[in-house]
């Protein structure tokens, strides 16, 4: 039985020993990860708030409005925040949370937590020029980073922690290096918050977890739940037919690319394929400072390796790095990949094309009919990269008018993301347990075909909960 909250929802839970779930992110849309959970801790009869999550939202100009508002709950009552993984969807608002009086602990592997805090002093100053932009204050200053950082606590995968009355397990989710799904345990029931979960053919990482103890509800990603990826050979084939057309063409390769992961991918792919001699070796940049220090962050952590990937790295061979290869972390060497004539091959943030330096090489080459840009990456719906994937011939960079001449490609096996098939495969073992399924971060087109995959082969109830809607879980 599903009850919606009112003012007696504490009667409710005291009664039913319930737990209450509330969703203020990520519903119905694929950016600001935000759930919290109520329970009573059992030692002092009191009201406990955890969250799972605490995520900026990004694409369009209407979701970023919404970083401005205020929390729709008390920071100061926040007793805990236990992060799934590192991108900025998932962490973006924490030194928000933290400046406006939270003060209880963070929880996440210890790869998410040098990751968060790049990420997060990267942010602080676009966010800070976006402030400015909507005529608000800033959300957080690198202060309220450094306070945030106080608090976090590393957890390990399959380590069980208990914090008031709550017992919370970690479980590897394959999307990025150190990310995870987080189980947590009150009152005799389990609930699953699936984070993003990653492809099916990881390459620097292992696969998911597969989850075959009881669960009884689960908060599972949606973002390509109507979707197929190519698999990882099909996927590699493309991005060598892609270069080889481009470079023959004497173009230029333009691929917005997100700093964490999908960036590291595509170096490791493009290694392998340089030298096994499948594509021309051709000057490749990576222009994008933040990737430049994620790219160092990964040979930190050898243990969350793939086999094949930590067996290299074991080796002394570090496997971000091969001849013509170059990194450009100043803006004055950034500008020097302009007097490289083509072909060559520009890898830059952001992934979205909605900022970052990608904007600037989009502009000199998007007019040219002998380059290609390469989308490898979810194009959030009002982001400029949909706009351009979605076939949109004139658009505007930095006020200026663009014209798109060049190929347009998406390669959608390097998305981090599990599609249909991999999110079902995901969701199978727990599925003789589960009473309720809530598909978050997908946008409903997407969340709604899932749910019927669900409710058809699985027999589970699978539903897409709206903004600031409270369920009690009895």
């Amino acid at each position: 039985m599903f009850l919606e909250t009112s003012s007696l929802r504490w009667s409710f839970m005291l009664l039913l020993q319930a737990m209450i779930l509330k969703f203020y992110g990520a519903t119905q849309g694929v950016t600001g990860s935000n759930f919290l959970l109520e329970s009573t801790d059992k030692k002092t009869g009191k009201n406990i708030q955890v969250m799972v999550d605490c995520g900026l939202h990004q694409g369009s100009h209407y979701c970023e409005r919404h970083n401005f508002e205020p929390f729709p709950y008390n920071p100061k009552e926040i007793k805990a925040v236990f992060i799934t993984h590192a991108h900025i969807d998932h962490s973006g608002l924490l030194p928000k949370l933290y400046r406006h009086g939270f003060r209880g602990k963070v929880f996440g592997t210890a790869p998410t937590r040098d990751f968060v805090y790049a990420l997060l002093v990267d942010s602080e100053d676009i966010l800070k020029r976006e402030a400015a932009r909507e005529k608000q204050k800033p959300l957080y200053d690198t202060k309220d980073v450094d306070g945030l950082m106080t608090l976090w606590e590393d957890v390990a995968f399959d380590k069980e922690i208990e914090f008031h009355g709550l017992k919370i397990v970690f479980k590897n989710a394959g999307h990025i290096l150190g990310s995870s799904s987080v189980i947590i345990k009150a009152d005799g029931r389990s609930v699953l918050f699936s984070g993003d979960i990653g492809n099916t053919s990881p390459v620097l990482i292992n696969h998911f977890d597969k989850i075959e103890e009881s669960i009884d509800y689960c908060l599972m990603e949606s973002t390509y739940g109507a979707r197929l990826h190519e698999g990882i050979d099909d996927s590699k084939e493309l991005l060598e037919n892609v270069v080889e057309d481009t470079v023959h063409a004497g173009g230029t390769l333009m691929i917005p690319a997100f700093a964490m992961e999908r960036t590291q991918r595509l170096l490791y792919e493009l290694n392998d394929l340089i030298e096994k001699g499948r594509i021309p070796k051709v000057p490749v940049f990576i222009d994008s400072p933040l990737a430049i220090k994620l790219t160092d962050i990964y040979h930190k952590y050898h243990d969350y390796f793939s086999k094949e990937a930590g067996e290299i790295m074991s080796g002394g061979d570090r496997l971000f790095n091969f001849p013509g290869l170059h990194f450009t972390p100043t803006t004055e060497e950034s500008k020097k990949i302009n007097d490289f004539k083509p072909p060559k091959i520009i890898i830059a943030g952001s992934g979205m094309s909605n900022g970052g330096r990608i904007l600037h090489h989009e502009i000199r080459y998007l007019p040219d009919p002998k380059s290609t840009i390469l989308f490898i990456g979810y194009q959030a719906a009002g982001s400029l990269g949909r706009r351009i994937l979605d076939g949109e011939k004139i658009i505007k960079i930095f006020g200026e008018e663009v014209h798109v001449r060049c190929r347009v490609v998406s390669i959608g096996g390097y998305s981090a993301h599990a599609d249909q098939k991999g999110l079902l495969e995901w969701l199978k073992p727990m599925r003789a347990t589960l009473k309720k399924v809530f598909l978050v971060h997908g946008e409903p087109e997407q969340s709604n075909e899932l749910a019927s995959q669900i409710r058809d082969h699985m027999a589970v109830e699978a539903v897409t909960p709206s903004l600031n809607e409270e369920i009690v879980l009895e």
